[in-house]
């Protein structure tokens, strides 16, 4: 007979409160469509709520226990955060060329290092004047905790703007994860020195960062091994979900690494295992990922979160005496110009207006400015005023800094490069739907009140007006580059809407589709691209009877790959061979189209500039390809 050792002796009504909180908070949030204000500071204040005024229902047992999940998810917050960054992209910002002003500026990862080295003096400087106000006992651990920011609050706010794959974004973007990196890092070796002090045992953070090169290197060559992927592959959809399993155990090894060097290394160790497995993640839609948000933000971040506001100790402020209104407001006007100014850098490419609202949007803090003030406070170099300061500073800079990005710089839907969908058929909306996926901006001219209200409702973007009508097409800021898409579901309509764009704006690229004989032949005359339903129809069918498994592959998951066309414009991969050029592992060449030549690529075809390439590839790999043949 098998014994387990497991007593049901234990209160679990506080952990049911918290799930209770957890689950409520985002339904509530959609349902007022409550969308600029994140979810983890609506937690913040529940659970200072919960610690108010339902304290007596925490038991002392309940209260360690929801500590020890809420220290997990503070771990796993860490390592998700360190998944977000994008390592392929760091490394191709590294500059491969002599650097000059305009390449300077032009770069991602200079422009952000410049951005960060500026935020640290602008902060330490501020340090200094606050001291004059109170008393700081550590000025450079209190200006490190200014520096930081929080690309978990960025990230979303770009991607619903549609600004993430934008030149503007990816500056946002590389900058937030240079603060993260670099900030983390000094945390880690500060904290140790004022702990511990210049000892020998400093090494051991290195050992940290080699462990991490080791594991990287290991990693890449596993990855390369088809037995061990077949194992991987047949044990990872099984009840092992061996995926799930090796990355806790990555995140576990780093964790007690770090904590075998010091508690306050724990930090940059669950960090760097999460940009660990993003070398080796494929986080566009990746399955994986969506497992390991859901036991992250699913259970364990919103403990966590909860907790931080179950322990605010709002009497702690009341050190600070009548100067408290006073800190609090020029910390808070701190926190916002040492990122601000730094953000000038990008007044050049972008304009002063975009600058500074980029600025205001990295302003924003939250896991962060509270996990470096939990370690100040432990090392007592933080007094618990201060400490519940920065708590409340990381719910003021997630409430502002969004909305005061969103007003300086308001999102024109009708701008720059887009696809413009003429009818907001059933086709329309899943031409849409779809090209929101590959980050791919459109508009859907609709005429109907109800259908408009309707797309905007479900997030699509959409025009009120008549596609019969010129004006209509100057409103939403038509562009030579910009496809047009006619399906009104009326075939007659269609060819109106053709004939107007053709005749009155030149335009070139348009799409409709054709029936029969007769708009075809009309289509043709006009020079418009159109889609043949009968021939389309017979080769749908004709692909699931002879080649269903690559039908399937490129037509059913078209969340997983893109099938995209690249014209060759980088003078430096002229008359190389493709086997020379390092090209993305995830994705492949499939044609070249070469004037009215059309041939399939191989290891010795020589690439030249003017070359068309149909590419098969994940989305970031895409990104990689776009970058490589374009730039």
């Amino acid at each position: 007979m098998i014994l387990i050792n497991i007593t049901f002796n234990f209160n679990f009504l506080p952990l049911l409160i918290i799930i209770i909180c957890a689950w409520l908070i985002p339904i509530l949030l959609s349902f007022f469509k409550i969308e600029q204000i994140p979810s983890v500071i609506v937690e913040i204040i529940v659970g200072f709520i919960i610690g108010q005024y339902f304290f007596d229902l925490f038991t002392p047992d309940s209260i360690i226990a929801l500590d020890v999940l809420a220290l997990s998810g503070f771990i796993f917050l860490m390592f998700l955060s360190g998944l977000e960054i994008d390592a392929d992209q760091l490394f191709a910002s590294i500059p491969k060329r002599k650097i000059t002003y305009a390449r300077f500026i032009k770069n991602p990862l200079l422009v952000g290092l410049t951005f960060f080295i500026l935020s640290v003096a602008l902060s330490y400087i501020a340090t200094i004047a606050l001291s004059s106000i109170i008393e700081i006992n550590n000025i450079w651990y209190f200006s490190l905790i200014m520096i930081t920011t929080s690309v978990g609050i960025i990230l979303p706010v770009l991607k619903n703007r549609g600004e993430i794959n934008e030149r503007f974004g990816q500056m946002i973007m590389v900058a937030a994860a240079v603060a993260d990196i670099f900030s983390i890092i000094l945390f880690s070796f500060t904290a140790f020195i004022i702990k511990n002090g210049f000892k020998i045992e400093l090494l051991l953070i290195f050992g940290l960062f080699l462990t991490f090169f080791v594991f990287a290197r290991a990693g890449l060559h596993l990855s390369k091994r088809p037995k061990f992927k077949s194992i991987v592959y047949n044990l990872e959809h099984a009840a092992s979900q061996i995926q799930v399993r090796g990355t806790l155990l990555i995140i576990l090894i780093f964790v007690v690494l770090a904590q075998f060097i010091g508690e306050e290394v724990i930090l940059l160790g669950a960090f760097l295992s999460g940009i660990l497995l993003s070398i080796f993640l494929h986080k566009d839609r990746s399955i994986h990922l969506v497992k390991l948000d859901g036991i992250g933000y699913g259970f364990f971040i919103p403990v966590f979160f909860m907790m931080v506001g179950f322990h605010f100790n709002i009497s702690a402020l009341k050190e600070l005496d009548s100067g408290i209104f006073s800190f609090i407001s020029l910390l808070a006007i701190t926190l916002f110009l040492i990122k601000t100014i730094p953000a000038l850098l990008w007044r050049k490419l972008f304009g002063f207006r975009k600058a500074i609202s980029g600025g205001f949007l990295m302003s924003s803090r939250l896991s962060l400015i509270i996990a470096a003030s939990k370690i100040g406070l432990d090392l007592g170099i933080i007094s618990p005023a201060i400490n519940s300061c920065f708590i409340l500073m990381a719910v003021i800079t997630c409430l502002l800094s969004p909305l005061i990005y969103n007003l300086i710089n308001p999102i024109d839907h009708l701008a720059g490069n887009k696809v413009i969908i003429v009818g907001g058929s059933s086709s329309g909306v899943l031409l849409a739907r779809r090209l929101k996926l590959h980050g791919k901006s459109s508009v859907i001219i609709e005429n109907s009140e109800k259908r408009y209200h309707e797309m905007l409702s479900k997030g699509l973007k959409a025009y009120l007006g008549c596609g019969l009508k010129a004006q209509t097409y100057r409103e939403v800021k038509i562009l030579p580059e910009n496809y047009v898409i006619v399906m009104t579901g009326n075939e007659i309509r269609d060819l109106k809407i053709c004939k107007i764009l053709r005749n009155e704006f030149q335009h070139e690229r348009l799409i409709t589709k054709a029936n029969n004989l007769y708009f075809e032949t009309k289509y043709k005359i006009l020079n418009i691209e159109f889609i043949d339903i009968r021939r389309i129809v017979a080769a749908t069918i004709e692909n699931l009877i002879i080649r269903p498994g690559a039908y399937h592959t490129l037509i059913e998951t078209f969340d997983n790959f893109v099938v995209e066309e690249i014209q060759i414009r980088n003078k430096h991969i002229n008359g190389h061979a493709v086997k020379e050029i390092p090209f993305h592992k995830d994705g492949s060449l499939i044609l070249v189209r070469r004037g009215n030549q059309i041939f399939v690529p191989h290891g010795d075809t020589c690439l030249k500039t003017g070359d068309v390439v149909t590419t098969l590839a994940t989305n970031s790999a895409m990104e990689s390809f776009r970058n490589k043949f374009e730039n």
